[in-house]
């Protein structure tokens, strides 16, 4: 090593040693004992205290407050909805400069393509759920499912596929009435077809 280097690094050495020991940190004023349990104790006292069994039935059954449900069709009935929207007030962005003003008319069909469509089913019911499972969306997973009734959860298990709940702004804007019912993009709107099942309750 070289010599010159040695007196160099012992410096260092010092001078780390001295600042260390003048930037440690001693308690300033009265202290007291810490009273409160340890946070991981009590962690692991609160987890051991969960009732798994009563957690995962609460998932299961889960139902969001606007779901929307829907009576079974008695006749099938086919229509199309408009999604074509005019704006009520201005849209600006965080520096305030203006977007779109009031009075923009759009169709979000033109922006975005609906490739799967939706079906709107009642989960709690097992002929709509069999019906569905023989149609055509069944294989298609682009197809969206909602659920009007049921549990998503459930089902979600039990077809082996995303499920989603039908609320009641969706129901409102696709203007479903009734169930199954099937919803695919035509000429930049919507058709919705309601299915009569064969067998009626």
């Amino acid at each position: 090593m070289d010599s010159k280097l040695v007196p160099i690094l012992w410096i260092i050495t010092c001078a780390t040693q001295v600042l260390a020991a003048h930037t440690r940190l001693e308690p300033v004023g009265r202290t007291y004992p810490i009273v409160e349990q340890d946070i991981t104790k009590e962690l692991q006292q609160k987890a051991t205290a969960i009732d798994l069994n009563a957690l995962f039935y609460s998932q299961n059954r889960y139902q969001p407050a606007n779901l929307h449900p829907l009576p079974r069709t008695t006749s099938d009935r086919v229509f199309t909805v408009d999604l074509t929207h005019t704006l009520d007030h201005d849209i600006k962005d965080s520096q305030g400069n203006l977007l779109y003003s009031q009075g923009f008319t759009f169709n979000p069909l033109q922006y975005a393509v609906l490739s799967g469509g939706l079906v709107a089913i009642d989960g709690s019911d097992p002929e709509q759920v069999e019906w569905f499972k023989g149609s055509p969306y069944f294989q298609n997973h682009r197809a969206i499912l909602l659920l009007s009734g049921g549990y998503a959860n459930e089902l979600k298990q039990a077809l082996q596929r995303p499920v989603y709940y039908l609320t009641h702004d969706i129901a409102a804007r696709l203007q479903l009435k009734a169930v199954p019912s099937v919803v695919v993009e035509q000429d930049n709107k919507l058709t919705v077809r309601e299915v009569r099942l064969a067998k009626q309750r």
